[in-house]
């Protein structure tokens, strides 16, 4: 295997040593060049060997530089070949429940070890080999994020419609074995998973021992595009209750044993069960924040402290008044609303209205803020008093462009609804910030209070 570099970094390490676009990487002190790991874990040493080809031709260079400095090549694509795809085909997969016509991205679902350690994304463990295994275990790749969802091997098979699912179980074992830190996901599905199964399933990830780091569940979701897919059925208030109830009852058994909860159930199922989220103490370091554990409460943290850095900075007597709308998924809304109720005690001259919007997109049972479109915007916001502005957060738009997930961009919602747009973060800073008007998103329009922060 080799990696063709497609740019060389100017003064640095690789270029002072002759090294060009167009040369062909083989290896580095004798270990194969094959990815992005092994090209970012062999660099860091001081002394490098570098065996290359150009124009046919293998050549060799040697490179002294500090350690952990970077030689200064690049590739075609970050991780130097190509993504690697799920093989899966889980009932619960949110990918086979999405409307045709959306873009082409939408539709790649990525099962990728290298994502897992680079940008935290979650792996199956079917679409790994026992070489790949070693070479984690070589270079102590960690944490190791891992879709587990049942620790029966028939049962993971069934519901991940893969033959091998249950098999791939020994990779678990053995990056527990070999020291790595694991975080665990469970999708759970009334009636499959859940139960005696998600009893068993708990039983047996406490056996993993300290290299456990957390564990979330959380429920299915489901939208309204299920034709021709396993039948599943979204978590009922009772069902949520019972899931709540044997979650925190292995959590406490975590937190004797190991000083640590870590397992944690989602906020969406403390929402359908109609219970209070839990304290912030109660989250510990927040280990799952990506899975919407504690999120609402970390959000509240954050807003909170927020709010007292801008009364004691005196950000909070606003010139002239204000108001702005502010949309939202149904989960969360009505928590949410009464975080915003501290500013709205404080500051007299703003007006914030969070508006709970319903998802016919993706149907009634899909209600988080991110899964959000334009068009249901539009759909419940049109003819309402916006205000000043609109607040849109970061979660609703691709990463990368200022786009929802039905292609419709923030200027075609400002001219659709015929107010200002504004994304914010969604932090509990960043929120604040946009509804004060402290900070330009650099979308178009006037800001009376641009170049104040805190």
């Amino acid at each position: 295997m080799a990696v063709k570099i497609s740019g060389v970094v100017p003064n640095s390490q690789a270029a002072g040593a002759g090294i060009r676009a167009g040369d062909v990487l083989h290896t580095i002190n004798g270990n194969e060049i094959t990815d992005v790991l092994d090209f970012r874990f062999y660099e860091t040493e001081r002394e490098l060997r570098l065996v290359l080809t150009r124009n046919g031709e293998d050549y060799t260079v040697a490179v002294k530089k500090p350690q952990y400095a970077e030689l200064g090549l690049e590739f075609e694509t970050y991780l130097m070949d190509s993504q690697h795809a799920c093989r899966n085909q889980c009932v619960f997969c949110f990918i086979d429940q999405m409307p045709p016509g959306m873009r082409e991205t939408l539709y790649f679902k990525d099962d990728d070890d290298r994502l897992s350690f680079l940008f935290g994304n979650y792996i199956t463990l079917t679409n790994i080999s026992d070489r790949e295994i070693d070479r984690i275990l070589k270079m102590h790749i960690s944490p190791i994020n891992v879709s587990v969802h049942t620790m029966d091997p028939a049962l993971r098979c069934k519901m991940m419609h893969n033959r091998f699912a249950g098999e791939s179980l020994r990779h678990l074992y053995r990056l527990a074995e070999g020291g790595i830190r694991l975080n665990c996901q469970l999708v759970l599905c009334p009636g499959l998973n859940d139960g005696p199964a998600l009893e068993s399933t708990l039983e047996k990830l406490f056996a993993l021992g300290e290299g456990l780091m957390s564990v979330a569940c959380v429920p299915v979701g489901l939208t309204r595009f299920r034709e021709g897919l396993y039948p599943l059925e979204p978590y009922d208030s009772a069902g949520a209750r019972a899931v709540l109830a044997a979650v925190e009852r292995w959590g406490e058994k975590f937190l004797a044993a190991r000083g640590a909860r870590t397992v944690y159930a989602s906020d969406e199922f403390y929402l359908l069960a109609g219970q209070p989220i839990p304290q912030l103490d109660f989250y510990e370091d927040f280990p799952q924040l990506e899975n919407g554990v504690g999120m609402l409460r970390n959000f509240q943290d954050e807003f909170d402290w927020a709010l007292e850095e801008a009364e004691a900075s005196g950000l909070l007597q606003l010139p002239a008044p204000r108001k702005v709308t502010i949309p939202t998924g149904e989960g969360g809304a009505e928590f949410i609303d009464g975080v915003l109720d501290g500013l709205r005690r404080k500051c007299h001259n703003l007006t914030v209205e969070l508006v709970p919007v319903h998802n016919d997109f993706f149907g009634g049972t899909v209600n988080v803020t991110g899964l959000l479109t334009g068009q249901d915007l539009v759909k419940h916001l049109k003819g309402r008093a916006l205000g000043d502005e609109l607040l849109i957060v970061d979660a609703m738009l691709k990463a990368d462009e200022d786009i929802f997930l039905d292609d419709m961009t923030l200027e075609e919602l400002s001219t659709a609804l015929s107010v200002p747009v504004r994304k914010m973060s969604g932090t509990g800073r960043g929120n604040l910030e946009a509804m004060l008007g402290l900070k330009d998103s650099g979308f178009p329009g006037h800001n009376p209070y641009e170049g104040a922060g805190f």
